[in-house]
């Protein structure tokens, strides 16, 4: 027997995709109107800029740029992995920004004091970041810590203990780390061979594509292996895990160290690239940890949906720096995400809505079908 096929407006899929567009055209709107009210004349003008950012640009300088925002996409996309991979095992996982740091750390300190090359940078700033998210999920399990409040804890005591270990390999002269390119150039990631084409050797390299295939591997382990489906099962359920004979202990644990090892993989795949240094002055916990919740509420919780709205994100962050300075702040753009991360928790009510207008419009049609049949009928006899 044939399958009936599901009509596209009652795919999940497809619903999923409507309501992230409503959250960003949301978003969009609330900024445009912030930016009427600071100043009317130019408001239109520079919503356009954060809309089109580099695109904006001709030739050279917008591939630039395109580049540019492809190399940052990738840390925002491990993040974001990060965070949906803890939160379907039943994990809100708000230590991925302190996680990210430890990658941060690690990879850089082996690249700029111990002078290894780049793959053993990664995997040591993984297990490092995966090491950290363990820690929480220990607590939570032996403890009955509130797993957000010790990575809440835990992001703090790790950028300042980062600050301390990185300032013994900063530059003299400045809070900034040395430059990998001039103390250490194996440590930089293999380039894919693309510079002419994107004007920028920093930009194009193999984090860009293993970024992808990652988030395909991980799909493809929470959808299709005993492994994945285990650890949905003590997410879903931890006492029904236990009576099962799953290690549900266990299970969160691992995926801990999973999450924390996405969030540090990302950090490594940025500062490898010699595009941006550490500050050991730094004295906020950096925004990619948490801006990867928002890309993967966007997302619709799907690792290939967080792939789409991770370089939309970083797109829209892109964009506001090409505003009028003079006139807005570039935080426009920042302002704009975190609104689209406030309608993201809402994405089940407009599911609902939508669902909802879909239910009505049947059972109209349905009742015009049944009036239709009885006055055919009525006429035949």
């Amino acid at each position: 027997m044939k399958k009936e096929k599901t009509p596209l407006l009652r795919s999940s899929g497809f619903q999923n995709l409507l309501a992230s567009l409503i959250c960003v055209l949301g978003g969009l709107v609330v900024g445009f109107i912030v930016l009427l009210l600071i100043e009317p004349s130019g408001a239109l003008k520079a919503i356009l800029a954060i809309m089109t950012s580099f695109f904006r640009y001709p030739g050279k300088l917008m591939l630039k740029y395109f580049g540019q925002t492809l190399v940052r996409t990738v840390p925002l996309l491990m993040c974001s992995l990060s965070v949906l991979f803890a939160y379907k095992v039943g994990m809100f996982n708000i230590g991925v920004a302190g996680q990210y740091v430890a990658g941060a750390c690690f990879s850089l300190y082996s690249a700029l004091a111990w002078k290894l090359p780049w793959l053993p940078c990664l995997l040591i700033g993984m297990l490092a970041a995966g090491l950290l998210g363990a820690i929480s999920g220990v607590l939570k399990t032996k403890c009955n810590v509130n797993i957000v409040i010790s990575g809440i804890m835990l992001n703090w005591i790790m950028l300042y203990s980062t600050n301390l270990l990185l300032g013994k390999v900063k530059s003299p002269s400045s809070p900034y780390t040395l430059s990998l390119k001039g103390t250490n150039p194996k440590a930089l990631l293999p380039s894919l061979g693309l510079d002419k084409l994107f004007f920028d050797e920093k930009s194009v390299t193999i984090a860009i594509p293993l970024s992808i295939l990652i988030a395909v591997g991980v799909w493809f382990v929470l959808q299709k292996t005993k492994f994945g489906y285990e650890l949905k099962a003590t997410g879903y359920n931890y006492n029904a895990a236990r009576y099962a004979g799953m290690k549900e202990n266990w299970n969160v644990i691992i995926t801990m160290f999973i999450s924390g090892a996405l969030a540090g993989l990302g950090a490594g795949m940025l500062y490898l690239t010699d595009i941006s240094p550490w500050e050991t002055t730094c004295a906020s916990v950096p925004a990619m940890g948490f801006n990867g919740i928002a890309v993967a509420f966007l997302g619709g919780l799907s690792p290939i949906g967080s792939i789409l709205s991770s370089f939309f994100i970083q797109y829209i962050t892109t964009g506001g720096g090409f505003v009028d300075l003079q006139v807005y702040s570039s935080q426009i753009s920042d302002l704009i995400s975190s609104l689209i991360i406030y309608l993201c928790a809402f994405v089940a009510f407009f599911r609902f809505f939508i669902q909802a207008r879909i239910e009505r419009a049947e059972k109209k049609k349905a009742e015009a079908d049944n009036a239709n049949k009885t006055e055919e009928g009525g006429n035949a006899q």
